[in-house]
């Protein structure tokens, strides 16, 4: 009996011992860390698959992402969400946001939060035209995720089928009008080309790649006040003229704002359609026919050949959480920066790997060579021959002929109330379209409206 109650005891004790280790244990729950999102279907479960891969990697804190809508829905909840003091730690806003956020007064600078939690990223590596979109005076504000360009796709069997080369894409405006008409005629397609975000890629990169300014002050950057859009000048009037021209002709069919125009091409109605870069992974799920893609037309001379400008967006840090659940925000944003994760994420959505050295590696392993679809962004946007370069690996290459420039008119639009000019913009061009303003008019009323959003903008903010 004796023994029997000694080892009753001891188990006891024992057991006591373990549940006493089991409460640090329970204890050390992950701190949360909120991410607020706009991505959705392939894209956004790249993101939680990414989110899922932090957690895993780590013991101290977990990403909960949460999509809250669509760009323009996110920023406007992560705004209220700061006012009402119960904001998510991060929040991934697009470019044309980057205003709004820079002065909204509730933003934890990545800057800082990479100083104060003793974390180097060395973001020299990082493609200048990307980081210099979301900097101030040399300082990082927020950091560089979905980062994407808009680029021309077309149909090679389609073209095929008109007697086109499937492997000459056009590359300037007249070589799109004529292979649309050549289309149409051989019963290839029903219209020539459609496109997504009208004004992001008809007037804001149009702009940019033709050097033109979008904007007075640097196109935003030079200051907040005294800010004027120049959209309604010669190249504007000349380039918004030929797309309502061509919507009479089905040359051109208009499909809406951001992409409710994609069905116009995933259908084979139109041949060839200009759209984000990070559709590149979408479209090899869901597009049946061959396809290629192209760098965005260009109208010539005059007008030299400038580089595009960015589009997705960024990851900003709000105020208001205890410092140190800011520590499991630095190491996230550490952990997407890594080269790794940036050619995984490229690999698996068409967004840019956005560091040189994940580029070069890429490049190493003959991912362009193989994959050239996901070669013509980084072409557009940084000037690169359109053609992707043969990898190699024992000797070095000679420096690629540049064939584009950048210029200050290339190099991004920082402007207030964006979101809402955009919806300005857009709005005019589809009067244009709809043939009840001429383009002249809907730009003159568009530059109005917007010169007035951008007075108001610099009046709140001074």
């Amino acid at each position: 009996m004796k023994v029997f109650a000694s080892g009753s005891l001891s188990l006891v004790a024992l057991a006591c011992a373990v549940a006493m280790l089991a409460v640090p244990v329970a204890a050390q729950a992950k701190t949360e860390i909120h991410f607020w999102h706009a991505l959705s279907g392939q894209l956004g479960e790249a993101l939680e698959t990414q989110a899922k891969q932090f957690n895993e990697s780590q013991g101290e804190y977990e990403i909960k992402p949460l999509r809250k809508g669509s760009y323009p829905e996110t920023l406007t909840a992560a705004i209220a969400a700061y006012r009402q003091k119960n904001p998510p730690h991060i929040v991934q806003v697009f470019e044309v946001g980057t205003q709004t956020m820079m002065l909204s007064g509730a933003v934890y600078p990545v800057h800082e939060l990479m100083q104060q939690n003793e974390i180097k990223i060395n973001w020299n590596d990082f493609i200048k035209s990307v980081v210099g979109y979301y900097t101030k005076d040399g300082k990082l504000y927020s950091m560089p995720y979905n980062s994407s360009t808009p680029i021309f796709y077309y149909n090679k069997d389609a073209f095929k089928k008109a007697g086109l080369d499937p492997e000459k894409p056009p590359k300037t405006w007249q070589e799109v009008e004529t292979f649309s008409k050549k289309l149409m005629a051989a019963g290839a397609a029903k219209c020539g080309f459609s496109t997504a975000w009208p004004s992001w890629i008809q007037v804001e990169n149009m702009h940019a790649t033709h050097d033109q300014p979008f904007a007075t002050k640097n196109n935003g950057f030079g200051a907040v006040e005294g800010v004027e859009l120049l959209i309604n000048r010669d190249f504007g009037v000349k380039h918004i003229s030929h797309l309502a021209e061509w919507q009479k002709q089905n040359v051109f069919s208009y499909g809406g704002r951001m992409g409710t125009a994609d069905p116009k091409f995933v259908n084979g109605d139109c041949a060839m359609y200009m759209h984000s870069s990070a559709l590149i992974g979408g479209f090899t799920r869901g597009v049946k026919f061959d396809w290629g893609t192209a760098e965005l037309p260009h109208w010539g001379a005059p007008y030299k050949k400038a580089t595009s400008i960015i589009g997705g967006a960024t990851l900003w840090v709000l105020k208001g959480k205890p410092q140190a659940e800011y520590r499991g925000v630095a190491r996230f944003l550490e952990y997407l920066a890594k080269p790794e994760q940036q050619m995984w994420w490229h690999v698996n959505t068409g967004y840019l790997a956005i560091s040189n050295t994940a580029v070069k590696n890429l490049e190493q392993g003959y991912h362009f060579v193989k994959n050239p679809k996901q070669y013509t962004a980084f072409a557009q946007l940084t000037g690169l021959p359109p053609t992707p370069p043969a990898a190699m690996k024992d000797k070095k290459a000679p420096p690629p002929k540049a064939e584009r420039v950048a210029t200050p008119n290339s190099s991004g639009l920082r402007l207030g109330s964006f979101v809402q000019i955009r919806d300005v913009i857009e709005g005019e061009l589809e009067n244009v379209f709809a043939g009840k303003k001429t383009a002249k008019q809907g730009l003159d009323d568009a530059v109005a409206k917007s010169n007035a959003l951008l007075k108001e903008f610099a009046a709140t903010n001074k």
